[in-house]
């Protein structure tokens, strides 16, 4: 792996690191607080800089808790972080190149497109610069020279969806894509379609329009009454769904992947049947938390072989009600 080999400032500086992170926790100091008097980051005299570029669109609650996660990890490890995003993989790529040439300490993304972000990737490598993926690309981040990546397995838990409709003796099931090309959606869907008994058609939608989501959903729940089961890739989505299959005076059910505090309200309410959390929050903190043990002591979560797994975990009716705190603090 070609990256910079971690810092071997030894225990003198390492124990300045923790001390610097005790201090933001003592104090409230947020992550973007530029004191470090101890000098104990890896670039050279200060902090570590870690940037974390994702797909996610601006005002989406799901990357709120990504954002929320890594914003906590940095707070407790003394890291400046940098959080940006753009859904374009074009300007993705370009906000990975702009960390590179801004001679980050280390890079945390998403890939999404992996293809788009092979070329910024490389750069950071040819830079030195330690780079671990999150969310999306659980099948590319080695192939594309990660260092550690942390997510769900999307394969996996579209298996694990497709056997939960068994039980629920579905048998006609949309699935919901809201961005087309997406590994990470597309394996969900393929994934339900290994195991589910019954019909499972993928539904394409355009994510950033949720008015005309809710159209679509509806035009094609009106063209099939068979279709007795919705499965979203998203809450607000799910939301969305629930709302349509009412407008199209359909008795399909609605089950999503990810939640946020509305949608396990209204798994506790009973109109959406199942959400599969894969833990946003968790998968922003390891990211950046993997990069300062990484710089600091050379950790490498999973050996660099294997993915560390935030997901898939079941809500429904029957533990929503432990999971709700949790969501209202935006942390799940």
């Amino acid at each position: 792996m070609n990256t910079r080999p971690p810092s071997h400032r030894l225990t003198r500086r390492r124990l300045a690191a923790l001390a610097a992170a005790v201090g933001l926790l003592a104090t409230g100091c947020s992550a973007d607080d530029s004191s470090d008097p101890d000098g104990a980051g890896a670039s050279g005299g200060g902090r570590i800089k870690v940037a974390m570029v994702t797909h996610g669109s601006e005002g989406d609650a799901f990357w709120d808790r990504v954002r929320r996660g890594a914003e906590a990890a940095a707070a407790k490890d003394g890291i400046e972080l940098t959080y940006v995003s753009d859904p374009d993989p074009a300007g993705q790529a370009e906000l990975i190149r702009k960390a590179v040439r801004d001679g980050v300490d280390g890079i945390a993304l998403t890939l999404a497109k992996p293809a788009a972000m092979k070329g910024p990737v490389n750069e950071a490598r040819a830079a030195d610069i330690p780079v671990v993926g999150l969310n999306s690309g659980i099948d590319a981040w080695k192939s594309a020279g990660l260092l550690e990546f942390f997510g769900q397995d999307e394969s996996v838990a579209g298996r694990a969806v497709g056997d939960k409709l068994d039980e629920l003796k579905a048998e006609h099931a949309l699935c919901v894509v809201h961005e087309r090309g997406n590994v990470a959606l597309e394996a969900r869907c393929a994934g339900v379609k290994k195991t589910f008994g019954g019909i499972v058609e993928n539904l394409y939608v355009d994510g950033t329009d949720m008015r005309a989501v809710s159209g679509v959903i509806a035009a094609r729940l009106r063209q099939d009454p068979t279709i007795d089961q919705v499965v979203t890739n998203g809450a607000d989505f799910a939301l969305t769904a629930v709302d349509a299959a009412a407008e199209a005076d359909s008795d399909a059910d609605v089950a999503t992947f990810d939640l946020n505090d509305d949608l396990v309200e209204a798994v506790r309410g009973g109109n959406v049947q199942f959400a599969v959390d894969q833990q946003p929050y968790l998968q922003g903190y390891l990211a950046v938390d993997a990069l300062w043990l990484y710089r600091t002591n050379g950790n490498i979560s999973g050996g660099g072989v294997a993915p560390v797994l935030t997901g898939p975990a079941f809500v429904t009716k029957a533990n929503a009600a432990s999971v709700a705190g949790f969501a209202a603090d935006g942390t799940r």
